[in-house]
């Protein structure tokens, strides 16, 4: 496995893949053969209440069919509740985490609007969580700048305490949080690159400012832009959004990469993995700034 450049495609299982998320697995792979690097596939199945029957075994299928090849066995974060747990003790005992009882409802009364949703307004702060039998971790945030460079973006910055708010890293239902999910992932997995769809812009500074609380190396991001629909809005799986169809691997590959603002591909390419020998020598993420 290439140290120098690991990258990963982490999909959540909530439906079959469309179009938007091929796209992101095309620029992640791209990027990775691109820099003779490593590219892992996670299934970020870590909140089950969301997971569709069948899913993964659909998106493995059809990521084998457009002739992706991940390195190394598959990763499930559903097998990695212990990895979560213990981050979170660490940033506890730090006093860098706290419980919170507050509810969405109570939050909404007295919050002001964010970036990303309402401002958490810190009413937990004090509070040591006593008698409580299902609350859920906020992480403690600071009113400093939290930046860091993206090869596409440029820039992203948030003051996490201004902008966001203290932020759930453990949820009361017990499922732990996606930011802090995908942090210690990236960490177990020595991620060095990610590359993956603008809508995770956003969350990029939680995600960078836990890294960092919880001495983690941070890896270079590349957010690409999303793919819309006719109504201009953002296609998803769990909106049930049309399937690719693996029985024309190569039409829709090039779709994709046409999207993506790449450079026609000049050799003949009969097959898959035609495609992905052109592709590894051809791509350009610059094409994207």
């Amino acid at each position: 496995m290439n140290s120098q450049y690991i990258g990963r495609f982490a999909p959540s299982p909530t439906g079959e893949l469309h179009l938007g998320s091929l796209v992101a697995a095309v620029a992640s792979y791209a990027d990775a053969k691109h820099h003779s690097g490593s590219w892992l596939l996670r299934i970020d199945d870590i909140d089950q209440p969301r997971k569709a029957d069948g899913s993964s075994e659909s998106i493995i299928t059809t990521l084998n069919a457009f002739g992706f090849k991940w390195d190394g066995p598959i990763r499930w974060q559903s097998q990695r509740e212990g990895s979560y747990r213990k981050a979170v003790a660490s940033l506890r005992e730090r006093s860098l985490a706290y419980p919170c009882r507050c509810s969405r409802r109570q939050i909404e009364k007295m919050a002001q609007p964010g970036v990303e949703g309402m401002i958490y307004p810190g009413t937990c702060r004090q509070w040591d969580g006593e008698g409580a039998s299902q609350v859920s971790i906020r992480m403690l945030t600071t009113s400093t700048q939290t930046s860091v460079p993206d090869r596409i973006l440029g820039r992203i910055s948030h003051n996490l305490k201004e902008d966001i708010g203290d932020f759930v890293i453990f949820r009361a239902d017990g499922v732990t949080a996606y930011q802090l999910a995908v942090v210690v992932d990236d960490y177990l997995d020595n991620i060095t690159h990610v590359v993956r769809g603008a809508d995770l812009t956003l969350s990029t500074p939680r995600q960078v400012y836990l890294q960092r609380h919880l001495d983690y190396p941070t890896p270079q991001y590349a957010h690409i832009p999303l793919v819309y629909d006719h109504k201009g809005e953002k296609i998803s799986k769990s909106d049930g959004a049309n399937p690719i169809d693996a029985a024309q691997p190569l039409l829709t590959l090039n779709v994709a990469w046409r999207f993506l603002k790449q450079r026609p591909l000049t050799e003949p390419i009969a097959s898959v993995d035609d495609f992905w020998s052109a592709a590894a020598k051809t791509w350009r993420i610059e094409a994207l700034q």
